[in-house]
């Protein structure tokens, strides 16, 4: 319900439309790289024009983030959702129609930002209204919603790069304007779907106490690295399949990026099923381990399979960190709103941004995205040493309650 008012639906229907949000989600910040090669061959783009499309796109999010924090609650939940749909189907046909009309660069820069505009909203408002819905395992819910994200990246992934295998890289422009059907249909849905009613002003926790807690920095700390690892990978992994170790487009597309989404996917979704059993802080510790190795091995492994094999095992690593970093968040300060999600969306959205801009800055040296790659492992490692933060910090607390008992 809205307002005290019952809607059509139900909490189930609002659950798929928050699913197939982050649906929309990860064909938007999918598509773009994949069309790098064909950015490069028919317009001519460099790589500085390159990393400033993945810079615009996570910018204008952190941006959307930014000042969500100020207008979601005035506008209403409802109307932002619609018009972030809107704005991602819009960016998507649009990017279909202005490099062939305008300045390529241009255009699809434009397109780019409507896009993120639209992921930006997305991704601040579906998280908070899934952990507002009534049930438990939020921890669970919440990676099996971000694993949709990942099924969106496979879909594109796959699709994109059969589309243009067997339709030619012509057609490429067909392929975003066949992509927006999806946030169009979700438009549709987020205008019938019961929403939960927002948590009264007095109850929420001001973001004003939320900055003087340091375990909430270290939270957006972990968030931008847990955005850093992600992107880093999942940006240049095309483009460093196909120049850097000279492995077919298609080949390199589904070997490299599409099975980094896919695991991705797999890692959420079994938490997701079976998560309420595992201990968070642990599996995050292990993932970051992890996912510091399998960058050192994309970077520095000599055979192409490898490095392969790297950049695929890196999406089941950090397919946790975060959904994760969310849960650890809402657990640690339940009355945080949409404004604690907001918030961690912006430092992950910096990460986003900054992560794949620094590995391109990097892998403009002599060795190329190999040291570019190997110079985003800081990301991970980082995670590493905030995650026994966190776990020093549970064992802490687990000491404690008895005695407080």
């Amino acid at each position: 319900m809205e307002g005290g008012k019952p809607m059509q639906g139900s909490w189930r229907q609002t659950k798929r439309a928050c699913y197939s949000g982050y649906l929309t989600q990860g064909i938007i910040n999918s598509l773009t790289p994949l069309l790098f090669t064909v950015f490069q061959d028919s317009y001519h783009l460099n790589f500085a024009q390159l990393s400033q499309l993945i810079v615009l796109n996570f910018g204008t999010q952190l941006c959307m983030d930014i000042f969500s924090v100020f207008f979601v609650d005035r506008i209403g939940m409802r109307r932002c959702l619609t018009g972030s749909h809107l704005l991602a189907a819009g960016g998507l046909v649009l990017m279909g129609i202005l490099p062939r009309v305008v300045s390529p660069f241009g255009g699809i820069a434009f397109s780019v930002v409507c896009c993120g505009m639209g992921s930006g909203l997305i991704e601040d408002l579906v998280s908070p209204i899934l952990d507002s819905l009534p049930g438990e395992h939020k921890s669970s819910s919440m990676s099996m919603l971000h694993s949709f994200y990942c099924w969106g990246q496979v879909a594109v992934i796959a699709g994109t790069t059969l589309a243009l295998h067997f339709l030619g890289s012509s057609q490429w422009y067909l392929l975003p304007i066949c992509w927006a059907v999806i946030p169009a249909v979700n438009l549709i849905r987020f205008l019938r779907v019961p929403l939960a009613p927002a948590l009264p002003p007095e109850e929420k926790t001001p973001i004003s106490s939320l900055l003087h807690s340091r375990l909430y920095l270290l939270c957006l700390v972990l968030m931008l690295c847990a955005g850093a690892a992600e992107l880093s990978m999942s940006q240049w992994s095309s483009l460093f399949a196909e120049r850097g170790l000279g492995v077919p487009k298609m080949t390199g597309d589904l070997l490299g990026p599409c099975l980094f989404a896919l695991l991705e996917g797999m890692g959420r979704l079994l938490y997701g099923l079976y998560g309420d059993k595992w201990n968070l802080h642990q599996v995050l510790l292990w993932c970051s381990v992890s996912c510091a190795g399998c960058y050192v091995l994309m970077a520095l492994a000599r055979l192409p399979l490898l490095s392969l094999m790297g950049c695929a095992l890196c999406g089941f690593t950090v397919s946790l960190m975060w959904p994760g970093m969310y849960s650890l968040s809402s657990h640690s300060f339940p009355h945080g709103g949409t404004s604690m999600f907001g918030l961690l969306a912006v430092f992950g959205d910096i990460g986003c941004s900054a992560g794949p801009w620094l590995t391109g800055l990097f892998g403009s040296g002599e060795f190329g995205l190999r040291q570019g790659l190997l110079a985003a492992t800081a990301f991970p490692a980082v995670m590493v040493v905030g995650m026994l933060c966190f776990c020093y910090k549970a064992v802490r607390q687990q000491e404690k309650t008895p005695n407080e008992d």
